[in-house]
């Protein structure tokens, strides 16, 4: 009986603890999404030429056991290369996702971390000549 009394008393000590560091977690995410959001608002919004390099996803599943559902989430991430040679990664939708394609070059419209479009550059040929425009 003893032993029972004893876990009872190292359990109402534990779940305090664990609570304080879910608190700390979840206090630290949003500090960072925040200090994000300012450090952003501090960039001014670039239109630079660029060139699509890279495509991928990001899939997520979730398995709801109560009601047997699975479900699944995906992110869609663009890679983009500009005139110095940086490489910028922004999130998009699977709309724009789909109409992006690696080559694709245009103009990349973005402050900071923040995806703002991305207007393709249209090549038109002309027997041997090729027109380019926005």
């Amino acid at each position: 009986m003893q032993s029972g009394v004893e876990l009872f008393g190292v359990m109402n000590q534990a779940i305090p603890v664990f609570l304080i560091i879910i608190v700390g977690m979840l206090l630290l995410t949003g500090a960072k999404g925040f200090k994000r959001y300012l450090s952003d608002n501090r960039q001014p919004v670039l239109t630079v030429h660029s060139i699509i390099v890279g495509k991928r996803t990001e899939v997520s599943h979730r398995h709801d056991t109560d009601l047997s559902v699975n479900r699944s989430d995906s992110t869609y991430y663009l890679t983009f290369e500009v005139e110095s040679g940086d490489r910028l990664e922004f999130v998009v939708s699977g709309k724009e996702y789909g109409l992006c394609s690696e080559g694709d070059e245009g103009k990349l419209t973005f402050q900071g971390s923040r995806y703002f479009g991305f207007e393709r550059l249209k090549t038109y040929r002309a027997g041997l000549q090729e027109y380019r425009h926005y």
